[in-house]
């Protein structure tokens, strides 16, 4: 394995475990009558309060400066909110990108203005942001987007379409990545605009349904829209270099191995104090691939603490964590005989349908399984 993806152990961090503390003890509290089946909505989940709360604590933009509503705290008392959030199901949905990958996108690329108009409320937990960069029949080759913003007196126009954005129909923004230049440039050619979803005219939001029904993404249009200058993000050009730096923090956090954790909880409930010696291997087995890319992820945290990009170490993390999200449900079958049913009483069943319904896109969403080998490939020389 090449030096790019040596993992080094995250840095001690004291702090972190007295606020895991702090944060057990408020779950306790606002989740006593959160069922099981929506526990697993895992981070998709969204209650506006529940945000608001978190925001009233500090712990959303934690390691943003305090001048701009964050905390000034660790990239790994960070991952301790994360963690806890996601192991007990929280309805973290609202808030999510905004706090992963928005808004420190703003506070690395954005202008002063961006920064104190934005980032506080985004901490406040009163601010949603989803992500506009996939396209139709572009998938995650994002060097072949075909959303344009053309230069028109002072400001853009923009025309072309976003799909899978989630959230966007309660979102106040999005982060569009779009072509200005030459399409030959795949790479020089792009940039990042701040799109105000609810004062731009021009913006069609056109739910898709999930296999549950559920309406967590959606088809964005855009016809002729104008952006004023000042809605670019970072410098025209930029888009390539400023997008990968964000797909650092998308495809690195606990979310990306957590995503069935519910499910797993359910399953040792389900087992009972008494599991078969092939219960245990297979539990045991999960236990440790979890534990691995915890560790994994975790030293990711503490090189984004360290200021660095690990966009390589982040696909890995990616790419195994869903397939370890898509095993889980697998395992609990063939360890118990029991149809998935959203619809049953049985926590276990209940949870067992909806984790089945999700988990083919854990290795769709923030980036296909063949783009993040490609990534690996790269960095080991391999292509």
């Amino acid at each position: 394995m090449s030096a790019a993806f040596a993992f080094p152990p995250p840095p001690a961090c004291p702090e972190a475990e007295v606020l895991r503390a702090e944060i057990r003890a408020f779950l306790a509290t606002a989740l006593a009558d959160r069922p099981p089946l929506q526990r697993a909505e895992s981070w998709t989940g969204h209650d506006f309060g529940f945000s608001r709360a978190m925001g009233a604590r500090g712990w959303i933009g934690l390691t943003w400066p305090k001048r701009y509503g964050g905390q000034d705290r660790s990239a790994l008392e960070r991952y301790v909110v994360l963690e806890e959030m996601l192991a007990a199901g929280a309805p973290v949905g609202a808030h999510w990108i905004a706090d992963r990958q928005s808004g420190p996108a703003i506070l690395r690329y954005g202008s002063e203005a961006q920064k104190q108009s934005i980032l506080p409320r985004i901490a406040a937990g009163a601010c949603y942001f989803c992500i506009g960069m996939s396209e139709p029949d572009t998938g995650s080759d994002l060097a072949s987007v075909r959303t344009r913003a053309v230069r028109d007196g002072d400001g853009y126009v923009v025309n072309g379409t976003k799909v899978w954005t989630s959230h966007a129909q309660f979102s106040h923004y999005m982060i569009l990545f779009c072509r200005t230049g030459s399409a030959e440039d795949r790479h020089g050619g792009v940039s990042q605009f701040l799109v105000d979803l609810k004062a731009t005219p021009g913006i069609a939001i056109r739910p898709i349904l999930a296999l549950t029904g559920e309406h967590h993404f959606n088809e964005v249009v855009f016809q002729d829209v104008r952006l004023p200058a000042d809605a670019l993000l970072g410098r025209e050009g930029d888009g390539w270099a400023q997008v990968t730096g964000e797909l650092a923090f998308e495809r690195s956090g606990p979310e990306r191995f957590l995503s069935s954790f519910t499910l797993l909880v359910e399953l040792v409930r389900a087992l009972g104090t008494h599991p078969s010696d092939a219960a245990l291997v297979a539990i045991g087995r999960l236990s440790a691939h979890l534990l691995t890319l915890r560790r994994m992820s975790r030293a990711i945290a503490g090189l984004l603490q360290a200021g660095d990009n690990p966009a390589l170490e982040a696909a890995l993390v990616k790419d195994l964590g869903a397939l370890v999200e898509q095993e889980i449900p697998e395992i609990a079958r063939q360890l118990i005989a029991a149809e998935p049913d959203t619809t049953s009483t049985q926590d276990f069943i209940a949870v067992l349908g909806y984790t089945m319904m999700h988990a083919p896109s854990f290795s769709l969403r923030g980036g296909t399984r063949e783009i993040l080998r490609g990534i690996v490939a790269r960095g080991l020389g391999l292509r």
